[in-house]
C-alpha cells in the first residue's frame, strides 16, 4: 500500500510531482492527470543543477513539456519510488530511457533465480569497484526495502560464502574481463550457484560496471536524500576532503591538445564516405587494430586514484587491483586477442544469454542496437549530418581498449576521428571513471550540445558492457562445452 509517510521521509517531495498520492486511488492516474507539472521546480531555481560539471547544464526537468519523457518519468517513479538523477538525464534521449528502464526493472524485479535483495547486493559489489557512491547509496536502500539483512551492508565479512565468493570475478570482470575464462564458473559451481544464477549475476555486475561510467562520465550529483554528491577537489588546500567525494580538479594529461572543432571533424568524415580507397586487406586491418591498441598504452594514466570513504571501501577487497592496458597484460597465449568474428554478440553471446537468462538477450539486444545506431542527424549547431563514421568510431575504440577487435572495422578510422583529447577521456570513463576530472569533461566535445555529450556517455556505457559481456558469456559457454 502506498505510503505518502514513506514517500517525505526518501526526500522524494524535491522530484515528486503531485500534490498528494493519497487523494486518488490510482497514483498513476494522478500522475497523468496532473501531467507531472504540480510542484516542478523552477529551473532557474538551481534545483535541477545536479551535474557538477557545468552547473549551467540541467538534467531534463520533471516538467518537461516532451510527453514521451514525461510518461518514462512516471513509470520510473512508479517503479523505484523515486526519480533519480541518472534517469532524468537519460531523459534527453528517451527511446533509449525505455529500454534502459525495462532491461534494468528486469534485472532487478523481473524474474531470474536470484532472490531481490541479492540482485541489490551485487549492484552495490559492482558499484564499489568504481567508488561509485550513487550507485552505493541507491542500492543499500533498495537491499534494505526488498527485506535485506542491515548487517551485510558492514562489509564481506557479514554476508553468506555465497556471495562472497562473487568478489574474485567482480574485480576482474570490472577491471581486466579477459582473464575471465570456465574455471572461475567452476570455482563458484563448487559455492552452490547455478549456472543461471552465474548468469544473472554477471550481467547485473556487468550493468552496474558500465553504469558507473556513466555517472562519473556524466558528473552526476547524489540524490537528496543522500549525504553528499560527486564534486570536484575545490582549489583551497583548506577544504575539509571528507566532506564531499570528488576527483581531483588537475588535468589527467599534461599533453592536452587543442580540438580541431565540429567543422573540420564533419570534413573528415565526409572523405571517408567518398573515399575510392580499397578495402584493407586482412594483415592490414591487423596492423591497423595493433597500432591504435599500442598508442592507447602510450595515453597518460588519469591522475592518482582517489581515497575511497570508509562507507564505500566496507565493501572492496583487493583495492589496488586496476585496469592495466591490454597490451601490457603479459599474457598473450592465456589472453590473446579477442576476435570479434570467432565469438561475436550477434551469433554467441545473445543465444546464450537468453538461454540461460529468459529475454535478457532479447532486452540488451535492442539496447546495444538502439545506443550504436541512435542519431538525430546533428553535430553541435549543424544538422543533417551523418554522424555513423564518429558513432562506430566510439564503439569499436572502446572494445579495443579491451583487446577485442572487429575484422570487419578499418580501425584507421579511429585515428582520424577521435582526437587524443577525446580519446583520453573515453579511455578514463571507460577504464578508470572514478579518476575522472572537471577538466577532462571540460576539454573534449567543446561544441557538442549537452545532450550530445550524454549521447556520447550512453554509447561509452553500451560498448562497456558488450565488450565486459563478450569475455563472460564465452567463459560460460567454454564451461558448458
Amino acid at each position: 500500500m502506498w505510503n505518502y509517510t514513506n514517500l517525505q521521509s526518501l526526500d522524494l517531495n524535491r522530484n515528486c510531482v503531485l500534490e498528494s498520492p493519497l487523494e486518488t486511488e490510482s497514483l498513476k492516474e494522478t500522475c497523468v492527470y496532473k501531467k507531472c507539472v504540480k510542484k516542478a521546480p523552477d529551473p532557474q531555481t538551481g534545483l535541477h543543477r545536479n551535474l557538477n560539471h557545468n552547473d549551467n547544464e540541467k538534467i531534463v526537468p520533471v516538467s518537461t513539456s516532451e510527453d514521451q519523457t514525461q510518461m518514462l518519468f512516471v513509470d520510473a517513479f512508479l517503479q523505484n519510488n523515486r526519480l533519480d538523477h541518472v534517469t532524468q538525464l537519460m531523459g534527453y534521449h528517451p527511446n533509449y530511457l525505455e529500454m534502459f528502464l525495462r532491461t534494468q526493472q528486469y534485472l532487478l524485479r523481473g524474474d531470474g533465480p536470484l532472490p531481490f535483495h541479492y540482485r541489490h547486493y551485487i549492484a552495490i559489489m559492482a558499484a564499489s569497484r568504481h567508488q561509485c557512491a550513487y550507485l552505493i547509496h541507491l542500492h543499500e536502500q533498495e537491499f534494505i526495502l526488498q527485506g535485506g539483512d542491515q548487517d551485510w551492508l558492514k562489509g564481506p565479512a557479514f554476508i553468506p560464502t555465497k556471495l562472497r565468493k562473487l568478489h574474485e570475478v567482480n574485480k576482474i570482470l570490472a577491471h581486466r574481463p579477459w582473464l575471465f575464462n570456465k574455471s572461475h564458473i567452476e570455482g563458484l559451481r563448487k559455492e552452490a550457484w547455478s549456472v543461471s544464477e552465474l548468469v544473472q549475476a554477471i550481467v547485473i555486475m556487468a550493468h552496474f560496471h558500465a553504469l558507473s561510467s556513466f555517472v562519473f562520465g556524466c558528473g552526476i550529483k547524489n540524490e537528496p536524500d543522500h549525504h553528499g554528491g560527486f564534486t570536484y577537489r575545490p582549489h583551497s588546500p583548506t577544504e575539509n576532503s571528507n566532506d564531499s567525494d570528488y576527483t581531483s580538479d588537475s588535468s589527467s594529461d599534461s599533453n592536452s591538445e587543442p580540438e580541431v572543432g565540429i567543422e573540420i571533424l564533419m570534413e573528415r568524415m565526409k572523405k571517408l564516405k567518398e573515399s575510392q580507397e580499397e578495402e584493407p586487406t586482412e594483415e592490414e586491418r591487423r596492423k591497423r587494430f595493433e597500432k591504435v591498441e599500442f598508442q592507447s598504452a602510450e595515453l597518460t594514466k588519469p591522475g592518482k586514484k582517489p581515497s575511497p570513504k570508509a562507507e564505500i571501501i566496507k565493501y572492496v577487497q583487493d583495492e589496488e587491483f586496476c585496469y592495466i592496458d591490454f597490451t601490457k597484460r603479459g599474457c598473450t597465449e592465456e589472453a590473446p586477442t579477442f576476435r570479434a568474428n570467432e565469438y561475436s554478440w550477434d551469433d554467441h553471446g545473445f543465444s546464450i544469454a537468453n538461454r540461460l537468462y529468459s529475454e535478457i538477450g532479447n532486452l540488451l539486444d535492442e539496447k546495444f542496437s538502439m545506443a550504436y545506431n541512435l542519431t538525430y542527424y546533428t553535430m553541435g549547431e549543424v544538422i543533417d549530418v551523418d554522424t555513423s563514421a564518429f558513432r562506430r568510431a566510439i564503439w569499436y575504440y572502446i572494445h579495443c581498449l579491451y583487446g577485442i577487435m572487429h575484422d570487419d572495422y578499418d580501425y584507421g578510422q579511429v585515428n582520424q576521428l577521435l582526437e587524443r583529447n577525446l580519446k583520453q577521456y573515453i579511455k578514463t570513463v571507460t577504464c578508470y571513471p572514478e579518476r575522472l576530472t572537471k577538466k577532462d569533461y571540460d576539454n573534449v566535445m567543446k561544441e557538442f550540445k549537452h545532450s550530445e555529450k550524454v549521447h556520447v556517455n550512453l554509447m561509452l556505457l553500451e560498448a562497456r558492457l558488450q565488450g565486459e559481456l563478450l569475455y563472460a558469456l564465452r567463459g560460460v559457454m567454454h564451461y558448458m562445452t
